[in-house]
């Protein structure tokens, strides 16, 4: 399904989302960055890269890798390199759940739109503890359920049957029936920052982001 949508991801991405998922990962670069001198990140369920390219902006000195299970979307993120003191952005084919990095290779580790997407969430976190090194950071930007009734009254009927009729249009609309779906059955914020502590992370706190339908986890590994 991944592959079969790659042509049209960004294109569907910044249309649907009004151009608001940049916002969302820049913020999501800045706060997981602030205060850190990175040496190595990973940008896990990358994509078509975008944010593991913002993450090289911000971070110009720190090695920079994205690990994605689809080719397809790999081979675009590719072609969004830019000229940097660290070199282009490392892009890995691998499983988010099976990285192919030893323990403690990186600093920071981000996950934007890509956990729901894993088998096993709590597997995915302590796999993804596994990876950092003492200190080290992780932020997990996903779609949440929002809990104003107003802003439900208004998304849900665009988030459940305008959005997959409009995409369907442009790529597979059985993916962004999927979309939805998942999003609907992924664990609240609350239950999201309790299985990461359940992981091994500290300190973990959550926010929620522009339009209040995303939602910024961040925590540390001791």
């Amino acid at each position: 399904m991944f592959a079969e949508i790659a042509p049209r991801y960004d294109l569907l991405n910044h249309l649907l989302s009004l151009n608001i998922d940049r916002l969302w990962r820049r913020e999501t670069a800045r706060r997981v960055l602030r205060g850190l001198r990175p040496q190595a990140i990973l940008d896990v369920a990358c994509g078509t890269g975008d944010l593991a390219v913002e993450l090289s902006r911000q971070a110009p000195r720190a090695r920079v890798y994205g690990a994605d299970f689809t080719r397809p979307m790999l081979e675009l993120a590719t072609g969004k390199d830019r000229p940097r003191p660290a070199g282009p952005v490392r892009y890995v084919e691998a499983d988010g759940m099976r990285l192919p990095f030893p323990d403690g290779s990186f600093d920071v580790l981000t996950v934007a739109f890509g956990l729901r997407n894993m088998e096993d969430y709590d597997a995915a976190l302590r796999e993804f503890h596994r990876v950092l090194r003492p200190g080290g950071r992780l932020a997990v930007l996903e779609f949440t359920q929002p809990e104003s009734e107003l802003v439900r009254t208004v998304y849900l009927p665009y988030f459940l049957n305008i959005l997959p009729r409009v995409a369907g249009m442009l790529s597979q609309r059985s993916a962004y029936t999927y979309l939805p779906k998942s999003v609907l059955s992924f664990p609240t914020r609350r239950e999201l920052a309790a299985k990461m502590g359940a992981a091994g992370f500290q300190r973990v706190r959550h926010g929620l982001l522009h339009m209040r339908i995303a939602a910024l986890h961040l925590g540390e590994r001791d």
